[in-house]
């Protein structure tokens, strides 16, 4: 008992180390080994189906960082002073639909399924997509679906980061059709298969934060 109080302690701790930071000690750099444990936990992380429509892009080329600059707004200090930083991909909707490639060989090679079960999974699947959750037709809902499932993977890093006293800051502030035009053109994106979702830094911080504010418990907590 005593152990899991200190596993829940040193957890919640994390959490309340963790931060936006917008501004890293540039000096300082994340060791291969820590960084590598962090993408670990963004790779395992969980997706709807299990489809991973992710794909995570560390940018450490200062000359992609500077091109990226003028069009991330909201990245402009972390760019500049982070010791890592990534971009999170997610697929398009082409790849998402259920008898696309990239669904097909996640069933067959990625999850290994007996090939009734990728039939009767795929056929769940596409329920869900047309009628259950009415995404198929939008192509932008079917998007932002997509996204929303890398935000599992960005919390778990950041997550992972503070858990071993990594800063991270992540950010919506860009002009995506610029950059991704940007990543296209340097060959870093495949604009046929990927959009990017969000971005998020990692390093140390060079300024102690402001307290931590958030709504009480009663405030964003219901039991029924």
């Amino acid at each position: 008992m005593e152990t899991l109080t200190t596993t829940k302690n040193e957890i919640l701790s994390a959490y309340q180390f963790r931060h936006a930071t917008k501004e890293f000690d540039s000096s300082k750099k994340i060791s291969d080994s820590d960084f590598q444990f962090i993408l670990e936990t963004g790779r395992l992380s969980p997706s709807s189906f299990g489809f991973e429509p992710w794909r995570f892009v560390v940018v450490q080329s200062q000359e992609i960082r500077e091109k990226l600059h003028p069009y991330a707004w909201g990245a402009q200090k972390q760019l500049t002073t982070s010791s890592h930083f990534v971009l999170i991909l997610s697929r398009l909707p082409k790849d998402m639909v259920a008898d696309s490639d990239y669904i097909q060989g996640m069933l067959k090679n990625v999850q290994k399924l007996p090939a009734e079960v990728v039939v009767g999974k795929g056929s769940v699947y596409d329920n869900f997509l047309k009628l259950e959750f009415g995404l198929q037709e939008n192509e932008r809902a079917m998007f932002e679906w997509g996204c929303r499932q890398t935000y599992l993977a960005l919390g778990n890093m950041m997550t992972a980061a503070a858990q071993i006293g990594i800063d991270s800051c992540p950010m919506e502030g860009f002009n995506k059709e610029k950059i991704e035009h940007i990543l296209a053109e340097e060959g870093i994106m495949d604009a046929e298969h990927f959009g990017i979702s969000c971005m998020v830094a990692f390093g140390y911080r060079l300024n102690e934060p402001r307290a931590k504010t958030r709504q009480t418990t009663d405030q964003v907590i219901q039991w029924v």
